[in-house]
């Protein structure tokens, strides 16, 4: 299985690039923002997954091992493939998805194609056991910490949005809620709200 690999970069496309390793060109997948960072003619080191399948063996390359952890960690989510999963990391950088993971916020996810509200608050309730404590990611640069009510008013944001509610509605039932509360407090007023709007 390969793990990394090193050697010059010989062309790159959108989300894609060949490496010539020892004389060796592989054809690797990368997330957008990993693969703009390539430059033709110059060198460069990816950690590497491998991806075997019966009729295929495909490269998802990445520029940080932590890239490549959470593309692992993502597919190993139901119902998320290589395609999907990489889909995620070109639209939500690692520490951003981490942030939205921790906060529960569906939103970031449902920017990513072929992420609906449900499919995002899914993923959100199955990866956050997952991706680790928001601490791990407060004392990176640009990364706020979520505190005890952000993590609250997230969970109440996955509960909605697995009750059925739009991105729309949640907002609108989030907008009014009090500064603190318990999440069986707030989610009870929350619905509340709904059931005066949908009247």
């Amino acid at each position: 299985m390969i793990g990394s690999l090193s050697g010059v970069v010989v062309e790159r496309g959108a989300g894609e690039a060949l490496l010539e390793v020892g004389g060796v060109g592989y054809r690797i997948l990368l997330p957008a923002g990993d693969a703009l960072a390539l430059r033709p003619g110059e060198e460069a080191f990816v950690y590497v997954h491998t991806h075997v399948r019966e009729d295929a063996l495909t490269l998802f390359a990445f520029a940080t091992r932590e890239g490549r952890d959470l593309f692992e960690i993502l597919i190993g989510a139901h119902g998320v493939g290589p395609g999907l999963a990489l889909a995620i990391l070109s639209a939500l950088r690692p520490a951003a998805l981490r942030r939205a993971v921790a906060a529960g916020d569906t939103a970031a996810l449902t920017q990513v194609p072929g992420v609906g509200a449900k499919t995002a608050a899914r993923l959100v309730l199955e990866l956050a056991s997952r991706l680790g404590s928001q601490e791990e990611t407060a004392d990176e640069p640009g990364s706020p910490a979520v505190d005890g009510h952000g993590r609250t008013l997230g969970e109440l944001r996955v509960a909605l949005a697995g009750l059925g509610y739009g991105p729309d509605e949640v907002r609108h039932a989030l907008a009014d809620l009090p500064a603190d509360g318990s999440l069986e407090e707030l989610l009870r007023l929350a619905l509340r709200s709904l059931a005066g709007l949908n009247r």
